[in-house]
């Protein structure tokens, strides 16, 4: 029946189709490995691990059910263990202790069981999609404040030879995917959109972000904005801010190519709260902008250094330094994007199949991309030599056979220099008449390529979205107590990897969570409160009719 399997009947019960999931049953158990990712329970339901599950997902008869599936997922992620071939290194029999079987599935059945979930497209899409609403319409901090920026995922493989694209954070071009992700105000996930060719920010905001939160969101207040967009330069068109506010939807952005700087004497100092809780000091001012059709707010700050970053908003109603906190927490969702690369490896491929892209999708020309990189070359070279004939000149006084070298060297020099001229004119000539964008149908066989399958990658980011907001959940409990900020998610790791004791209860219907001691006091005395708020949610373990109760330390 497999290695570390104890529930040999069942097993051929669930073999020959008899039920769907096998009864969670747990045993008193001891020093169980990564126990304490079991104080993340309740923060997964409460996110909506298993919430509209039953309706968009389905396995046939077996002994691992919905449930147990989605719930080793979201503890693997949270556990890091980063991808399903991790696995391997784990002990089975310990992580089936921790969902109530004698062990979890194998690597091959889980990626079998994870194929079957998302064997029908746009199912993972159509789930998330009802999650980003949930979390959306219970969003604390400042409902309708969306931050929206792109993600390239690099790929490294040979299965297809995607377009090239800048990354800034290792400053090469090269092959990839760009996932663009709408996040709450304090970073928090809502929704991921993945685009083989990326089209731009703006183009994304118009095609496809901005219809997807009108479908989303509640129609506002008369006196209200729909809801307000925080982006980067990138998305920056005083044409479509003037769509938007034909909308009732307000953006927050930087301004590209701002007026010199206004004087010292406009700026006053105001506190500003952050995202964060900590309030701080900033010189700001603010003015009214006509840009095309439309009037914005202005709001620039001042630095120390005496630089002033300018800001622009449509939001008529909010306060200055609350429009000031909203644009700088951006940043937040870089750090979103820092922090999942690096705990939950969204950057990983799930699978190496790839599918045909749309023959509709437009594209950069090929042709014209190669025209653009020799223009790019000539330029180079004429300013090369530009700068040689000017940098040819007498050091001092010569006479004879030097005069007739200088003049033989400034000769070819400029010899040169009109004829890169003459190409640069032709190459500007043959890209003015060729064709920008076309569409992938109208490619050369040569040109030709596939985009990466995003079904499975859209399901395990929508799980590790859970998984990210269930522990800044946990992290919100833990601040109350801990001092230094950068503890908390550190905490929060070492917790999950912890070994723990767990004690059922049948007959008071009971599941006794018990973790071992962390190294300090402090710590104990954090988790500590943070088993008291998890006990007070009386989380019943699902499956069954246990209710879970944390406790820290010996009995």
């Amino acid at each position: 029946m497999g290695c570390a399997t104890t529930r040999s009947l069942e097993r051929i019960a669930a073999a020959l189709g008899s039920f769907s999931g096998a009864p969670i049953q747990f045993e008193t158990a001891s020093d169980v490995s990564c126990g304490g990712v079991l104080f993340a329970l309740p923060a997964l339901l409460v996110t909506g691990l298993l919430r509209h599950t039953q309706k968009h997902f389905s396995l046939p008869n077996g002994f691992y059910g919905i449930e147990s599936i989605f719930l080793l997922l979201a503890l693997m992620a949270l556990a890091r263990i980063k991808s399903p071939e991790g696995l391997r290194y784990t002990a089975p029999g310990e992580w089936g202790k921790l969902l109530g079987l004698d062990r979890i599935p194998e690597v091959k059945t889980l990626r079998e069981k994870i194929t079957l979930l998302c064997h029908e497209s746009g199912r993972a899409d159509r789930w998330g999609t009802e999650l980003a609403a949930d979390w959306m319409a219970a969003e604390p901090e400042s409902p309708g404040v969306f931050y929206a920026d792109g993600h390239v995922r690099v790929y490294h493989g040979n299965q297809t030879p995607l377009p090239r694209r800048y990354i800034t954070r290792e400053r090469l071009c090269l092959r990839g995917t760009t996932d663009y992700w709408i996040n709450a105000l304090g970073g928090c996930p809502f929704f991921v959109m993945t685009k083989e060719v990326d089209p731009g920010l703006l183009a994304v905001l118009r095609l496809e972000i901005v219809p997807w939160l009108k479908q989303q969101m509640p129609e506002p207040d008369e006196d209200r904005h729909w809801f307000m967009l925080v982006f980067d330069r990138e998305g920056y068109s005083p044409d479509y801010f003037y769509e938007l506010k034909q909308d009732n939807i307000a953006v927050l952005t930087y301004r590209k190519s701002a007026d010199e700087d206004w004087p010292v004497e406009e700026f006053q100092n105001h506190s500003v709260r952050l995202v964060s809780g900590e309030t701080v000091q900033m010189n700001l001012a603010e003015r009214g902008v006509l840009l095309g059709k439309l009037w914005l707010r202005e709001i620039r700050k001042l630095s120390q250094t005496g630089h002033q970053t300018v800001i622009l908003t449509t939001d008529y109603h909010a306060d200055m330094p609350w429009l000031a906190a909203a644009m700088f927490a951006r940043w937040c969702q870089e750090n979103y994007f820092k922090y999942m690369r690096e705990h939950f490896n969204i950057d990983r491929l799930v699978e190496y199949s790839t599918e045909a892209v749309p023959d509709a999708t437009a594209i950069v020309n090929p042709r014209w991309r190669e025209l653009d990189s020799a223009i790019r070359s000539k330029n180079g070279q004429l300013q090369r030599q530009l700068s040689l004939f000017g940098e040819a000149s007498f050091s001092e006084v010569v006479e004879g056979t030097a005069v007739q070298s200088y003049q033989r060297q400034k000769g070819e020099i400029q010899e040169n220099i009109v004829h890169l001229q003459d190409d640069l004119q032709q190459l500007k000539k043959q890209r003015k008449e060729t064709q920008h964008h076309i569409t992938v149908d109208k490619l050369e066989e040569k040109d030709r390529f596939t985009r990466l399958a995003k079904e499975k990658k859209h399901f395990i980011d929508t799980i590790k979205m859970i998984a990210y907001r269930a522990e800044t959940a946990m992290a919100e409990v833990l601040k109350e107590k801990l001092s230094r900020a950068d503890d908390v998610r550190s905490t929060l790791r070492k917790l999950y990897q912890t070994e723990a004791d767990l004690k059922p209860d049948i007959e008071n219907n009971t599941l006794t969570v018990r973790l071992h001691h962390s190294s300090t006091q402090s710590h104990d005395e954090a988790i500590q409160h943070l088993c008291d708020e998890l006990n007070a949610t009386e989380t019943i373990f699902p499956g069954t009719n246990l209710k879970l109760i944390y406790k820290i330390g010996s009995s």
